[in-house]
């Protein structure tokens, strides 16, 4: 099975949101977060995380990249009990087991975003407030093999 992970090309995430997910953190959409927000809270860095964050699992910070990578199903079962208690500290769930259904729909969302996808391929997400809600668009970046060349220039001056 296949989820995604923080991935940073620079330290840019640093600087627009209030909490960077940290490089190779278990990401999920965390859209829910925004479920209740209207045109008023889209101001400074929490409108960069609704535009295009997506949700670290352990530190609950943003990332603006994911890249696909295998999971473990003891991984899975972790990140669902860690969610669940996250959705009963922060946002008031009613017991535990609730809130594990929805942790795990969270995650299978984003497992099925990834299912098929190679590793490394890189995912972005796009959100947009519209009067029925919130509407989240997802953008993959296939993964391509760099040459030596590419990386390290023709050696000509």
């Amino acid at each position: 099975m296949n989820l995604a992970r923080a991935i940073h090309l620079d330290e840019s995430d640093t600087l627009v949101f209030h909490r960077a997910a940290r490089t190779g953190e278990w990401l999920i959409s965390g859209g829910f977060e925004f479920s209740n927000w209207d045109q008023g809270d889209l101001t400074g860095k929490a409108r960069q995380a609704f535009t295009n964050g997506w949700l670290g699992l352990e530190s609950f910070g943003r990332a603006t990249f994911a890249a696909v990578t295998r999971i473990e199903p003891g991984e899975m079962d972790t990140l669902a009990d860690n969610l669940a208690q996250h959705f009963v500290t922060v946002y008031g769930a009613p017991d535990l087991d609730a809130a594990r259904v929805v942790a795990l729909d969270e995650l299978r969302h984003m497992a099925d975003m990834c299912d098929g996808q190679s590793p490394n391929t890189l995912l972005t997400v796009a959100r947009e407030l519209t009067d029925a809600g919130v509407n989240e668009a997802f953008r993959i970046i296939a993964g391509r093999e760099a040459n030596l060349i590419q990386i390290a220039g023709d050696g000509c001056n």
